[in-house]
């Protein structure tokens, strides 16, 4: 892991993961996602949809002595998630290959909750994440789309006495000639919750 990267900081940068075809949490989004989960060394932590693990791996370095759970449906997604575990050296990040809610099933009661995809099924997740969650825990979910936004902020409060969103507008540059110029990011909402100590 210290060859890698040598630094306390998140936002490790995108290409030090490995990739294939599924979707992955840009540096920048990853960085203000891990500031709303508020993680700490220790803590029980679900990333559902973990995609390529990028999430899970920096919260992984984060919560040293605790266990980060990585939950992806897709066979090439645990795959990549395994090899950036082994490329970053972590012990504390365990890959769950299944569809959630059901594949929640075993794993212990979580202090913090991500949720990168939900294969159509947020409102289950959710459900189930506000149950098991523990009190004074957080649940923060990353929505690329409008409908997925509104879905979990409905589903949300529902749940949760305390939710927050907001919207990340990320562009980078890029070179043109001599020039360069920003090019955009799709923007993604990032949704927070905390569950109350009662």
């Amino acid at each position: 892991m210290r060859k890698i990267w040598p630094y306390r900081t998140p936002g490790l940068p995108d290409e030090l993961f490995i990739r294939g075809g599924v979707p992955m949490t840009k540096e920048e989004v990853r960085v203000i996602t891990l500031a709303k989960a508020r993680l700490a060394p220790g803590q029980i932590i679900w990333d559902i949809g973990a995609g390529t693990g990028s999430l899970s791996v920096e919260a992984a370095l984060v919560a040293a002595g605790g266990v980060v759970y990585a939950v992806e449906r897709l066979a090439e997604g645990v795959d990549l998630i395994e090899q950036n575990r082994a490329a970053f050296g972590l012990d504390n990040l365990t890959v769950v290959q299944g569809e959630a809610p059901a594949a929640l099933v075993s794993l212990p009661d979580p202090d913090r909750v991500l949720i990168g995809g939900s294969g159509g099924g947020m409102v289950e997740i959710i459900q189930t994440a506000a149950a098991r969650l523990k009190p004074g825990g957080r649940l923060v979910i990353n929505a690329v789309t409008l409908e997925t936004a509104a879905e979990a902020l409905g589903t949300l409060k529902k749940f949760f006495s305390q939710v927050e969103a907001v919207q990340v507008s990320i562009a980078r540059t890029m070179r043109a000639g001599n020039r360069h110029l920003l090019k955009s990011l799709n923007p993604v909402t990032v949704i927070s919750a905390e569950k109350g100590e009662s």
